[in-house]
């Protein structure tokens, strides 16, 4: 069965948080996991999606007109898609002047992305940057990430892969060998709660973490770090342990702390954001988990 291709829902230039110096991220539609506090909702659905940002729109029903399945409403709250008509075809989208919709989501060829890596070639080779490929999940799409992968690689141009390392560990392999740096996400180290945050065990995470370090690829960890989630003690510990122990050169940790900046894109795709559970963690409790690496010989910052 041939795989779909993949969709891409967001192209990032001038980042300079997914890597070294300026860089490209380009972000996969798709992901396995289901965290909780995922900043990126519009990436976890393999599909073109839907936006709609009731404070853009201005009532001048171009949508509805544009909808030849009369799937667009317009009522005193705005735009209201019926869900069983609407074919996620975009002409609403296209027909919006105040970019009230928008669609999420579309495909690339690996040509295509090359041509829009290339253009910023001279920003990498100034500040020692490139691309980094990140989601939803990478590792989802892993016959095309490797061809860009490897196209980038002859324009000798630095190549960083952002993972949440769940996906075939002989895939993860394969990458490797294609890869610069990996930007790899851990979250917790308790498979129940990893399970009841995230939707998913956290075994296979920790075996492919395992599984890149035997490669020596350089290995970033990121540590998305919520207050009352994953800042205790005891699950920074078994953390720093855990990466102590790996082969091959130590990684380096970065603690990423929580935020709610995607609490406006929930709404976007008719879906709650529910931060109950969920709170910035404090200075203390920040420094504690750069200290906890430094006691295992571990070199951590906060931020990324």
């Amino acid at each position: 069965m041939t795989q779909p291709q993949p969709l891409i829902f967001d192209i990032k230039r001038y980042s300079i948080n997914d890597g070294p110096g300026i860089r490209l991220t380009i972000f996969f539609k798709g992901c396995p996991l289901s965290c909780r506090w995922c900043h990126n909702p519009e990436s976890l659905s393999m599909r073109t999606q839907k936006l709609y940002t009731r404070s853009k729109c201005i009532g001048c029903g171009e949508c509805v007109k544009a909808c030849q399945n009369q799937a667009c409403l317009l009522g005193k709250g705005g735009i209201v898609t019926d869900a069983e008509r609407c074919q996620v075809c975009g002409a609403c989208a296209e027909a919006c002047p105040s970019l009230a919709t928008e669609m999420s989501g579309r495909s690339y060829s690996v040509a295509e992305l090359m041509g829009i890596i290339e253009k910023e070639i001279p920003f990498f080779d100034q500040s020692g940057g490139g691309v980094t490929f990140s989601g939803g999940e990478p590792l989802m799409h892993t016959p095309f990430l490797l061809e860009l992968l490897n196209a980038c690689g002859e324009q000798q141009i630095h190549r960083a892969v952002d993972t949440s390392g769940y996906g075939k560990t002989t895939d993860l392999v394969a990458i490797a060998e294609q890869a610069d740096l990996f930007l790899f996400d851990l979250k917790l180290m308790d498979a129940e709660r990893h399970r009841e945050f995230t939707g998913v065990d956290n075994s296979l995470i920790l075996d492919n973490l395992k599984a890149l370090a035997t490669t020596g690829v350089q290995i970033e960890i990121r540590v998305p770090l919520i207050a009352g989630l994953n800042d205790d003690r005891q699950n920074l510990e078994q953390m720093a342990t855990f990466v102590a122990q790996l082969p091959g050169p130590r990684p380096t940790l970065s603690f990423l702390p929580f935020h709610n900046i995607a609490e406006n894109k929930y709404p976007k795709l008719g879906q709650i954001y529910d931060v109950s559970e969920m709170a910035v963690p404090g200075t203390e409790r920040l420094q504690q988990a750069v200290d906890i690496c430094a006691d295992h010989g571990l070199i951590a910052s906060v931020g990324g």
